[in-house]
C-alpha cells in the first residue's frame, strides 16, 4: 500500500477518513467546526480537528497527496432551503478551491447531496466543475447509492474525484446487493424503553402504513405524511424528526444502529447524547462507499507512479 497523506476537511465524525485509512492513507490534518462532531472525532482518532476552516491560511495546511472534503450539503439539499451559494455554508466550496490552488495535491475527493447536480438548473454544479478544471484537475463525478454497496440505507450522494494527472480512473461498479437489515438492528429486548413510541404515535403509524410491512423494516414518513415500510432505511437526516424513521413501527433507531447504517464499526465510540448522535450520523458519509472509491483512487495513483518510473528509467 502507498502511504498517501490526506487532509480531512469538513470531517464530520471521520467517515471519509475511515474509508481511506483502509488503504494505507495517513491523515496529516483535519478540520471540523461542529463541536459535537469534533468531540466524537477526537474520541475515535485521538486528535481534535482544527475548527473553522476560514481561520487558517491555505498555505498553513500541511502538504498532502489527497484532499478529502464532505463539504456542507444543506445549501443544496431538498430538506434545506436550497439557497446554494447564497447560503454562507455554500461558499465553503471556495475554501476548498483556495486550498487546492495553494497546496496542489495529486488528487481530491468531494462529497455532497445528489441535488447539487441540478441546483439552480445545473449552474451551481457547473461553477464547481469549472473551478476545479481551471486549477488543472482532471475531474470525474458520479451519483452513488449506499444500497448498491452492501448497506441497507437508500442514500444517494454525488462524489467528485479529481487528479492532477490524467490517470486511468473509473468509479466502482455497484455490488448490486445490500446486507439484510436484521444484521444492523439491535434486539428490541436490548433497547432502552425511551426509544419506543407512545401508544398514540404507534397506533397512528399502524393505521397509516402502506401494505403489509416486511419484517424487519424501517418505516419512513415523508414530508407529505405518507408512511412506507421498507426492508432498508431511507437516508438518515441530521434534521429529521425523532419519528422520521421507525423500526418495525414501534421504536426509533438507536445511535449504534444509525452508525451501523453508515458503515461504522461497532467499536466506534459514541460519546454524545442521542440528539447529537442523530445529527452527526445524518451528516456523515457511508464508509463502505467511500472505501470503494478510495481503493480506486489509490490504485489509479499507484499506476501513475509506476508509469512515471518506467518513463524515468527509459
Amino acid at each position: 500500500m502507498n502511504n498517501y497523506r490526506t487532509v480531512d476537511l469538513f470531517a464530520g465524525i471521520g467517515g471519509i477518513r475511515l474509508g481511506f485509512e483502509q488503504f494505507g492513507c495517513e491523515t496529516v490534518f483535519s478540520s471540523e467546526w461542529d463541536e459535537a462532531a469534533s468531540k466524537m472525532y477526537e474520541a475515535n482518532f485521538g486528535e481534535k480537528p482544527f475548527g473553522d476552516i476560514n481561520q487558517i491560511a491555505p498555505e498553513a495546511i500541511p502538504d498532502h497527496d489527497i484532499l478529502l472534503a464532505g463539504f456542507p450539503c444543506q445549501p443544496f439539499s431538498i430538506a434545506g432551503k436550497g439557497l446554494g451559494f447564497a447560503d454562507t455554508r455554500g461558499t465553503l466550496f471556495f475554501n476548498i478551491e483556495t486550498i487546492l490552488a495553494a497546496k496542489r495535491p495529486r488528487a481530491f475527493l468531494l462529497e455532497n447531496v445528489k441535488r447539487l447536480r441540478t441546483h439552480d438548473e445545473g449552474r451551481t454544479f457547473q461553477v464547481i466543475l469549472d473551478k476545479l478544471v481551471a486549477l488543472g484537475y482532471h475531474v470525474h463525478h458520479k451519483v452513488m447509492n449506499s444500497l448498491d454497496f452492501g448497506i441497507p440505507q437508500k442514500r444517494e450522494r454525488i462524489y467528485i474525484v479529481g487528479f492532477a494527472e490524467p490517470v486511468d480512473f473509473r468509479f466502482p461498479e455497484p455490488l448490486g446487493f445490500y446486507r439484510p437489515l436484521a444484521e444492523f438492528l439491535e434486539a428490541d429486548a436490548d433497547v432502552s424503553p425511551e426509544y419506543f413510541l407512545s401508544k398514540e404515535i404507534r397506533a397512528k403509524r399502524m393505521s397509516g402504513v402502506k401494505g403489509v410491512p416486511p419484517y424487519p423494516s424501517v418505516w419512513h414518513e415523508n414530508i407529505g405524511g405518507n408512511i412506507s415500510a421498507l426492508p432498508f432505511s431511507c437516508a438518515l437526516r441530521a434534521g429529521g424528526s425523532y419519528n422520521y424513521l421507525v423500526v418495525n413501527g414501534v421504536r426509533r433507531l438507536t445511535g449504534r444502529e444509525m452508525l451501523r447504517l453508515q458503515g461504522f464499526p461497532d467499536d466506534f465510540k459514541i460519546n454524545l447524547p442521542y440528539s447529537q448522535v442523530r445529527k452527526v450520523a445524518g451528516n456523515s458519509v457511508t464508509v463502505p462507499v467511500i472505501a470503494t472509491i478510495a481503493k480506486k483512487m489509490v490504485d489509479a495513483l499507484g499506476r501513475a507512479v509506476d508509469q512515471e518510473q518506467v518513463v524515468w528509467a527509459a
